[in-house]
């Protein structure tokens, strides 16, 4: 399979040698440096591509292989504003796009979990839940799109609570927490892959479920197979469609 990588730091750095290890070939590079290359014929020339950018210009990304008709997997977040239209342009145009929050095994095993412990505490009103998201300094966007898709997974199950806030650390909250609120709580510290942690706290005790990155390979991987997956496929896609976890 050709894959054209869009958005070559440290994330597409690994994927390129995940890709390759799984007999794939890497003919499209696009970083900060070389944006006049991300063209129609350039992207024509690959089965797939892969984004891992930035938030302000994965819109600008998803048009330009939309235009190409290259099935995407954007790992970006920040742009999920724009979610339904890109779902409408997707689908309107016979084109294929796989978008996550996370590509990592682990953390789709995680969301999955979270799902089915916000439908049990529907039993039990005396917890309340937050989401904690702690990354590293060099991520742009607040809460982190793993954050807001647990936040969401908790909402769809959970009677109490029909929409999410973010606070960020050191930066004081502007509105007074409602009832019908979960919290992200969102901290950037210097080279943190990521963690993440739902946490449901009543006066008698506190249950914590929480996923650790050790490093970026497991997003790497994750990104490739959904890839792989997508390659033949035309639709619209959520990472959750490449498992089989219920």
């Amino acid at each position: 399979m050709n894959i054209a990588l869009i958005g070559y730091g440290k994330m597409g750095q690994i994927i390129e040698r995940f890709a390759m290890e799984r007999g794939h070939e890497i003919v499209l590079k696009i970083s900060a440096d070389n944006l006049d290359e991300l063209t129609t014929a350039n992207l024509k020339k690959a089965d797939v591509a892969i984004d891992f950018s930035a938030p302000d210009a994965a819109i600008k990304n998803i048009h330009a292989c939309f235009d190409a008709n290259v099935p995407l997997v954007v790992g970006t977040t920040g742009w999920y504003g724009q979610l339904q239209e890109i779902k409408n342009e997707c689908i309107s145009s016979n084109n294929s796009l796989l978008y996550g929050s996370n590509f990592s095994i682990g953390v789709n095993l995680f969301f999955h979990i979270n799902e089915v412990l916000a439908k049990l505490m529907n039993n039990y009103p005396a917890y309340d839940v937050q989401v904690e998201e702690i990354h590293h300094t060099q991520k742009l966007d607040s809460p982190s799109g793993t954050a807001m898709t647990l936040a969401e997974g908790i909402i769809d199950q959970l009677d109490r609570k029909s929409e999410w806030v973010n606070e960020v650390e050191g930066i004081e909250p502007t509105e007074v927490l409602k009832k019908d609120q979960v919290l992200i709580s969102s901290d950037r510290i210097e080279n943190v892959p990521g963690t993440h942690t739902v946490v449901y706290s009543s006066e008698v005790d506190e249950i914590e479920l929480k996923h650790t990155a050790h490093n970026r390979a497991g997003f790497a991987l994750g990104a490739v197979v959904a890839a792989e997956w997508l390659e033949h496929r035309q639709g619209f896609y959520n990472i959750a469609d490449i498992f089989n976890f219920k």
